[in-house]
């Protein structure tokens, strides 16, 4: 296992590669160890999303989890930079209820490079399991031009 930080305009993330995949990103931040070509490559590609230069992150992902969670984040990964989508539509599509993809959202293990933010409630933003909640969801959907009428 291999964990680097880096710093973003919504705080610090942990980035944690396995056996040559990322497996993690998250604000909670747990010392860097080790390095690898992956997480040199994830590093920059994070740093060219947020200076806009980067609207699809292209790495090795692993997402751990049940089935559902594999198809949430395969789902979420689908939907285009500065567009979104609703917790009920990836419901329909995958025929479970919306609820329980709001849960597979708020644990998504790769967030940010599996765009959850992305993913709104049917009269709202919705949930974000990030640091800074909902307020990092908003500066994600900024950045991204996403969901002007909501913000």
């Amino acid at each position: 296992m291999n964990v680097v930080i880096v710093e973003t305009p919504v705080g610090p993330l942990a980035l944690r590669e396995e056996g040559g995949a990322i497996t993690r990103v998250s604000w909670r931040l747990e010392p860097a160890q080790g390095g690898s070509a992956v997480l040199d490559e994830a590093v920059a590609q994070i740093g060219a999303y947020f200076a806009g230069a980067r609207q699809r992150f292209d790495l090795p992902l692993e997402v751990r989890g049940g089935d559902l969670q594999k198809a949430v984040c395969a789902e979420m990964l689908a939907i285009p930079f500065g567009e979104t989508t609703t917790y009920g539509a990836i419901a329909k599509r995958l025929g479970a209820p919306a609820q329980a993809i709001g849960q597979a959202c708020g644990g998504n293990p790769i967030p940010v490079i599996i765009p959850c933010h992305r993913v709104l409630g049917a009269s709202g933003l919705g949930g974000f399991s990030g640091e800074g909640g909902v307020e990092t969801k908003v500066a994600l959907l900024r950045h991204e031009g996403a969901a002007g009428l909501l913000i």
